[in-house]
């Protein structure tokens, strides 16, 4: 491992500790980078980015330099510097320009030192308004209905990292026109939005989500944001308020929207009193969107099939072709420039609910759904092929291959 900082160029080179650290969240806020490592090895300290859902090594520093580096970062997030046995969280707040990163530090001790993780949230790009996660302008519309609703249930499932919490705070940003008194429920807040009442679980202090949940239900909120559902207790409760006169809203781990019902009934609740509550479900996964300057396009005017059972769904003018990724410099030469939502949203009609309270399979509501209009994965997949938002082969390396009817 070479030290001090092959980084663009030996941009690290003959830089102080302070001057690296950062130099490297700069490099990161620049390119959007979600997840900054300093990762401790036998011949020193890996610092890699995740960009774009791709892990990269950008530096090498020696175990010295390293070690100060991370020492300095521990002081000013407020970490013990003197525990390295244990793990450890801390928050740091960068100023770059008229942008403000907040970095979420976690540090786990491992075999040749301490591992740090720090997730980027940059207030200025951050959040994204419903219009921007990637739904179609039918999936749109059907949003907007479902929470415009004046009480019930909305779930958000995926697996982590999948976009849940920014598809959540799109919710949210639609619904704060003040009008409203809407409750959050975090741990820990991602983001400080005006108008929303904002509050963190701590476990250190015994207030878990149960309890806070609790007594949110005691401020006459119109709509209250659960982060996640993860216990018996907050799901039951989530559930009874959805069915009291509060739009809820929650994210969840189920593999397809359908799933999401089981994985309610697993947690104990009701399938009657989940029926009457549940608007609807967004399943999602997130993939690259190709480069606009440099994607490349393929003519397949002659294999019409291709696109034929999505043909409905698509914009005028597509459908023709389909298009892979280039290499420019506007994207670093990967090809893709940002990530957008693959979704399944399932939503609940009084036919759907009586299959729900009548304890049908997630097999039997997954196909009841797509009868009534549903994209699955596999569909809403080649939409965003056909469109030129992404390419065949990020669909195939971020969706499973049983979302994608394929027998490998």
């Amino acid at each position: 491992m070479s030290t001090d900082g092959r980084f663009a160029g030996n941009f690290l080179a003959n830089l102080s500790p302070g001057e690296i650290l950062a130099a490297v969240i700069q490099k990161a806020a620049d390119q959007h980078v979600s997840d900054l490592f300093f990762l401790s090895e036998e011949a020193g300290i890996r610092v890699a980015f995740r960009r774009l859902g791709s892990i990269e090594t950008v530096a090498a520093l020696s175990y010295e330099t390293g070690r100060s580096v991370l020492t300095l970062l521990k002081a000013e997030a407020g970490i013990d510097l003197g525990d390295r046995r244990r793990p450890h969280e801390g928050r740091r707040i960068q100023t770059i320009g008229d942008r403000v990163i907040d970095l979420r530090i976690n540090i786990i001790p491992t075999l040749h030192g301490e591992d740090v993780t720090a997730r980027l949230l940059d207030r200025k790009f951050g959040l994204r308004t419903l219009e921007q996660i990637g739904l179609t302008r039918v999936e749109l519309n059907k949003m907007h209905a479902l929470l415009n609703n004046p009480s019930g249930l909305v779930l958000v499932t995926g697996p982590t990292g999948t976009g849940k919490t920014t598809t959540l705070y799109a919710c949210l940003q639609y619904l704060n026109d003040s009008t409203r008194k809407i409750n959050t429920l975090e741990d820990p807040i991602e983001y400080a939005v005006a108008g929303l009442r904002q509050s963190q679980a701590n476990a250190k202090v015994g207030l878990d989500f149960p309890e806070l949940l609790r007594n949110i239900l005691r401020q006459s909120p119109d709509v209250i944001m659960v982060g996640e559902v993860r216990d018996e207790e907050t799901a039951s409760t989530a559930v009874r308020a959805a069915n009291s006169g509060t739009v809820v809203l929650s994210t969840l781990h189920s593999p397809v929207a359908a799933a999401a019902v089981q994985s309610m009934a697993a947690l104990g609740v009701n399938r009657y009193f989940l029926s009457n509550c549940l608007l609807g479900v967004v399943a999602q996964r997130l993939v690259r969107t190709l480069c606009q300057k440099c994607r490349v396009a393929y003519d397949i005017s002659e294999s019409p099939e291709t696109f034929a059972d999505i043909q409905p769904f698509l914009e005028p003018g597509f459908g023709t072709f389909i298009f892979g990724p280039g290499a420019c410099d506007a994207c670093l030469q990967q090809g893709y420039s940002g990530r957008t939502a693959i979704v399944e949203l399932m939503v609940f009609n009084r036919a759907l609910r009586q299959l729900v309270a009548k304890g049908c399979s997630g097999e039997e509501l997954q196909a009841f759904a797509i009868q009534n209009g549903m994209l699955e994965f596999r569909r809403s997949a080649m939409v965003k092929v056909a469109m030129g938002v992404t390419s065949t082969e990020e669909v195939l390396r971020e969706l499973p291959t049983e979302h994608l009817g394929l027998d490998l």
